[in-house]
Order: C-alpha cells, then structure tokens, then sequence
C-alpha cells in the first residue's frame, strides 16, 4: 500500500514537471501524462502489468464527471451567451453529423462492419473537454468574436451526446428492439437536462440559505452533489454526464456566496488531478507494442474524422455569422482525448462487444489528434489571424483574474472646472502610493515632471495600488436598454439606498467615473457596488437572527418590455 502511494505521489510530481516542459515545448501537457502512462505499463521500461478495463472504466468515469462538472462550474455564462445557441447546435446536432459521415468512413472506406463502423462514429464523435480547456488556458488563445467560449461550450457539452449514440450502438449490437432506440435518446435528453436543472437549482438554494463556508462544508456539499447529478439519472435511464455539465453552469454562474472564489480554484485542482489521472491510467491500459498494426486504420479514421466529417459538421452549423478563417480554426480544434478512449473502455467492458481493438484504435486515434492537431492549433490560429491581443482567454472562465494584481492604471479626464487645472504635478495632492505615468492632450502624449502644469481637456494616466476584494462587496452590473427606467437621468435623481454605489460607467468602449450630474444613456453598463446583504445581515445579528429574509429593493432591475439586466 505504501509503495503504491509513494508510486503515484512520483507519477503526480513528473506530470506537474511535464506539464510546465510541455509548455517550452509547444506540447500539449496531456500528450505527456499519456506517454508517461505508456512508459510505465507492459510494453513500456517500468514493464507494470495493468489490464483491468473494468476497474479503469469505473476510475475514469469518474475523471470524466469531474472533469465535465468544473467544465460546466468555470464556463463565464455571460461570456459564452452570445454563442450558445451555436454552440448546443454543435454539440448536439454536429456530434451526430460526425458520427454518421465517420460511420459511412469506417465502412465504405475502411471496410468495418456497418454496426462496429457506428459503434466507432459514435465513440469519436464529441471532441475533448479536457484537451480544449488545457491547451486554450496553457497556451492563453485569446481568439476574436467569441470563438474560446464557443469551443468551450461545445466541447463541454458534447461528451453526453457521443455517450448517447455509444449507448445506442451497443443496443443496436445488442439485437435490441431498433423502435425503442428514439425513445431510448429522447429519455437520456430529458432526463439528463431536467435533473441537471433540478440538481443545480437545488445546490444554489441550499448554499444561498445554508451557512456551508465554514469548515469546508460547502466544498463536501457540492461533491455529493455533483455525484447525485449524475447517479440519480443514470439510474433511471437519462444521460448523467449532460446533468453534471448543465448543473456545473448553473452552480457556477450562481451567487452562492463569499467562498465561491476558493470553490472554483478547488475543482481546477480537481479538474488537473483528474487530467493527469485519467491520461496516466489510459497510458498504463494501452498496448503501444500492438499500435503499429493498426496505426494504417487509426490514420485512415483520423483522416476522415478530420477532413470529412468535422468540416462538413461545422460548415453546415456555422454558415451564418462566421468567416472563412472562423470556420476553418472550429473544424481543426476538433480535438480527440479522455472522452472518447472512457467510452471505448466502456464498449470494451460490455457484453455485446468483446474486441480490444476498439480500444487501441480509439488510443492511437486520440494519440494522432492530440499531437497533431493539438501541437498545431496556437499556430493555425495565428496563421489565420483569430488572434486578439486585447483580450484574455481567462476571461470566459469563472475564476478571471487579472495576472498583474499589483496596480492599475486610471484615466482621469481634467474639465474645466476640475481642481487640477491650470496646477503643476507637484502642486497636487494626489491619491497615496499613486504615480502619474503620462498626460494626453489630444493626439500628443507628454511624460511629467514636476514642474508639468496639467490644463483643460488633458487625460491624466495614473497608476494606483489595486483593490483586492474580500468578498463583502458585490459588483453587479446592470445594462441599459432603450425603456430602462434610469435612461436620460442622472445618478442624483434615481434616488438610489445608500447601499448601492454606481461607480463606473462602460460607455461605447470606455470607462466613465460618473457623478452626481452624470446623465445615463442607453447603451451604457453600469458597474454598480451593492453592499445590502451586509446590511441585511447587521439587521440579523442585532436581532439575534430571527428577522425573516427581505430581499434587496434593487437586486434586479427589470425592464418594462421584460429584459432583464445582467447581474
């Protein structure tokens, strides 16, 4: 026991190792923790004999719910909105299109039984969560127009369905009644999607009423949750994995709380660990020594996956709305990984379908994507320029910070009747530890002295230390549309409780430090401190906790032809 433990204490310290080469390298760091996995089993140096796909199902499979649920808890659903409809077309929609043009490949091309042609469509079809997510993050792909939100969701959401087509090939291999198969798909979509509600509304509650933050209990509370999402359907029939993912956006994208930060940084521990479990295990379980008798088939799969069937998946979903360059780089990150080699352990283990070499052919064709595609995305992405220097990938994740904490930069405009007119820098009492970095005034940019006089209309950049929330302020934003009831007045005239602040104004790209007299316009989003529930809470404690919840007068505000604003 202790020797085991010593092992995979080493194999964990040499995949983190690995995963920071991988990056000097241009590798992806899963390619590694599979390699390793491979270094160590029958065929590799260390020579360990593992062949137990009953056990590596039951280990992976829970990788694989870890794995989708911090997929779903860390997507920014604010980020991802705009190209979600999209994106559920490709995941749903275009997981099927790949699986049937794979399918009629196997067999027409590769000459594959038609049944083990669809059981293999299906097993490949859904690109891989956990290499999209590593090589967006690793690599930081900041891409133009919403594409990493839109990879992201898909690659999400799309292992339920190639686990749906996978449960319906063995059934169809199974001699199963072919007229029950529509019901069978039907009831792993509703069921997977209204437990995944269920379950994710029901942790938020919980969480919102129920103090869990002490002594970690919320972290315990959402663990159980997680493996309720996906048991109770499973159970039942439904698709279990497509529960945990809707339940993980719906808890993510939920107030629940001052510890949700630390949440969110312990499943993306949870989510590495479960990388680097997953590939290893799937390393240790593969036979590289039987590879090269089926690398000509793998190759002619990958070909056809990559070439016919993702290309012609995408180009019909995204025909509207996407450029040339935009579709080309959706088809390529088509990546193969984790997922598709769980479910071909999982066809392995069943009864209807006894052949290993299911199994080694997914793992070769895995191998091939990761590396190929995988290694060449940063630069297909540059070569097609998608790449936006002035945005970062983090963003479309939950736990966005800003990589440089230690100051911002502030720009304050000098009107007329502002105090710094017509007065040198040394003559100013600026904010303390702040520095003034430049003045703009018009198109030329001036480096200050002391003796610097700052005048009407200049733009004076300051930086200043940064202001790292502990969690008892709020920052909510609210949108304004054109029958918002704020629109054409100003900050003074709403009359807002003296626990919401309005400090900063997004208007046509910039940013407004607005006063009393600043007049708000449709288009603009207000970033707005909301400070009640510490003040609900002063009210419990001096009542000894027995007043009853009143909910915050201006928690949402609705518009009159029914928008809601974003929170």
């Amino acid at each position: 026991m202790e020797f085991v433990m010593l092992f995979f204490s080493v194999i964990i310290i040499v995949c983190i190792v690995g995963n920071k080469l991988s990056t000097k390298i241009g590798v992806p760091s899963l390619l590694i923790f599979l390699a390793l996995g491979m270094i160590c089993g029958s065929d590799g140096l260390l020579k360990i004999p593992f062949d137990n796909y009953q056990l590596s199902e039951q280990v992976c499979t829970v990788c694989l719910i870890f794995i989708m649920f911090c997929g779903g808890f860390s997507a920014n659903w604010k980020a991802a909105k705009p190209v979600a409809l999209r994106a559920g077309l490709l995941s749903s929609l275009g997981t099927i299109i790949t699986a049937l043009i794979t399918t009629a490949g196997c067999h027409f091309l590769i000459g594959f039984d038609i049944k083990e042609s669809f059981l293999i469509g299906a097993v490949i079809s859904s690109t891989d969560a956990a290499s999209v997510f590593s090589i967006l993050r690793s690599k930081q792909l900041n891409l133009r127009g919403g594409l990493a939100s839109l990879l992201e969701i898909e690659s999400g959401s799309n292992d339920p369905f190639s686990y749906m087509l996978t449960v319906i090939a063995l059934a169809i291999m199974a001699g199963d009644d072919i007229s029950q198969l529509g019901l069978l798909a039907v009831l792993q979509i509703v069921l997977g999607v209204a437990f995944g509600f269920a379950m994710g509304f029901a942790a938020v509650f919980v969480m919102k009423k129920v103090k869990l933050s002490k002594n970690s209990f919320d972290i315990i509370f959402m663990m159980a949750m997680i493996f309720a999402a996906y048991s109770a359907p499973i159970l039942l029939g439904g698709n279990g994995y497509l529960s945990v993912y809707i339940a993980g956006i719906i808890i993510g994208n939920s107030n629940i709380g001052e510890n949700k930060a630390q949440l969110v940084h312990f499943f993306d521990g949870i989510t590495g660990l479960s990388q680097i479990m997953l590939f290893f295990l799937l390393g240790l379980l593969s036979n590289p020594s039987q590879l090269p008798g089926i690398i000509l088939p793998a190759l002619a799969i990958f070909a056809v996956m990559t070439f016919i069937s993702r290309p012609v998946a995408v180009f019909a979903i995204c025909s509207k709305g996407y450029t040339w360059a935009d579709r080309l780089f959706i088809a390529w990150s088509g990546l193969r990984g984790a997922s598709s080699i769980v479910f071909a352990i999982m066809a392995t283990v069943s009864d209807v379908y006894t052949d290993s070499n299911l199994f080694n052919i997914v793992v070769c064709v895995c191998l091939i994507s990761v590396a190929f595609q995988g290694t060449l995305l940063p630069k297909v992405a540059t070569g097609l320029k998608l790449i936006d220097n002035e945005s970062s990938v983090l963003k479309t994740f939950n736990d966005y910070q800003d990589e440089t904490p230690q100051f911002n930069m502030m720009r304050i405009f000098v009107s007329e009747t502002h105090s710094w007119n017509g007065h040198k820098i040394s003559e100013i009492d600026f904010p303390e530890n702040s520095l003034v970095l430049m003045i703009k005034h018009g198109d030329s940019t001036i480096v200050p002295k002391g003796n610097t006089v700052i005048n009407a209309g200049d733009d004076v950049i300051l930086s200043v230390p940064s202001y790292r929330d502990s969690g008892n302020i709020l920052l909510k934003e609210y949108e304004i549309g054109p029958k918002h009831l704020w629109k054409g007045k100003t900050i003074k005239e709403l009359d807002l409780p003296t626990t919401l602040l309005i400090i900063m104004i997004k208007r046509n790209g910039d940013m407004v430090v607005p006063n009393g007299n600043t007049v708000i316009q449709q288009g603009d989003i207000l970033v707005v401190s909301d400070q009640s529930h510490i003040e609900e809470k002063k009210k419990k404690d001096k009542l000894g906790g027995n007043e009853p919840d009143k909910a915050a007068e201006n928690k949402e505000c609705d518009e009159k032809d029914g928008e809601k604003v974003s929170v």
